[in-house]
């Protein structure tokens, strides 16, 4: 074991952390596979890609790294995950939602179980600024009280660019737990749910139309909806006894007070959101550092797919 750091993937993802990882004066390998995509990485970050794919560079690389981050397709996180577990790699940041099925998550969190090792989730929402000032204004209520939220995806928009089956069949899980994730991460994981979706669209036969309630662990009641054959956009609001605060883009925090119709916005400082993918700066921090704390482990995602998420979505 050393203290390398790898990045598997060569992707607009993977291109989002080397900016990242160049920032902190993180030393770097990054891993892909195809010959055009490795060379459109090393165009625009500046830097050698290993190419070939991680398994032909596990087979001939005898040095164990300290951390990975993978940022491959979705088809193939569960597979490098669990080959890098077996390679000895004890710290693995991999891009969510982790599985391209709902399925693959119990043996991917039985293996990291099994072995010891931190398999955790890269909801960059987490690590927004606009999240970080709206947990300073919950504490300083007393807490909060409700929340409700709206994970509506654009279908005109996800059709017109190419998507596999895994993406589309799953998009709930693979996109909307962006939303949801977040949700549940503030206000508490469901403690009773109640669920129920309708409608269906060739990409995404399980539903179209979702709409829901119930109460977390933290004893907050809790609503969504979502219609993705109407117009709408993700949002979030958070409820306490003296503020409504309003995620609506998710990156920017808005407030209303108690009494009052007006709406405002919430001075922030979002540099780092702004000059990196909003979150991606202070996540990838904290798994370089060791802070783990603010992160979904894959032990919780398995929870959060079997218990709520396959719940939600029809899957």
């Amino acid at each position: 074991m050393n203290n390398e750091t790898w990045l598997i993937g060569t992707g607009q993802m993977a291109m989002d952390y080397a900016a990242v990882l160049k920032s902190l004066n993180k030393p770097f390998t990054v891993i892909g596979r195809g010959e055009t995509k490795s060379k459109a990485f090393e165009k625009q970050i500046g830097m050698t890609v290993i190419s070939g794919g991680i398994q032909n560079y596990l087979e001939t690389n005898p040095n164990v790294p300290e951390k990975v981050i993978v940022a491959t397709n979705v088809e193939e996180l569960q597979s490098i995950c669990k080959m890098l577990i077996n390679y000895g790699v004890k710290d693995i940041l991999i891009e969510k939602p982790g599985v391209a099925y709902p399925r693959e998550i119990d043996e991917l969190a039985e293996v990291a179980k099994q072995t010891g090792v931190n398999v955790l989730l890269a909801y960059n929402r987490r690590f927004y600024a606009s999240v970080l000032e709206a947990e300073k204004i919950i504490a300083e209520d007393g807490g909060l009280s409700s929340f409700n939220f709206e994970f509506t995806e654009w279908s005109h928009v996800i059709t017109a660019e190419p998507k596999t089956d895994a993406d589309l069949n799953n998009w709930f899980l693979g996109n909307s737990t962006h939303v949801v994730d977040l949700a549940f991460y503030i206000g508490g994981q469901p403690k009773d749910l109640s669920a129920y979706y309708a409608g269906a669209l060739e990409w995404h036969p399980s539903a179209s139309i979702f709409a829901g309630a119930g109460i977390s662990e933290k004893g907050s009641l809790f609503s969504y909806q979502a219609n993705w054959e109407a117009p709408g956009r993700w949002v979030l609001e958070l409820l306490t006894k003296k503020h409504r605060l309003i995620f609506k883009p998710m990156e920017k925090l808005q407030i209303q007070l108690l009494g009052s119709v007006a709406i405002n916005p919430v001075e922030i400082n979002d540099s780092l959101d702004t000059e990196f993918k909003p979150g991606l700066y202070l996540q990838t921090k904290a798994f370089l550092e060791g802070n783990y704390d603010r992160f979904c482990t894959v032990e919780t995602q398995k929870q959060m797919i079997n218990d709520v998420y396959i719940k939600m979505s029809g899957y």
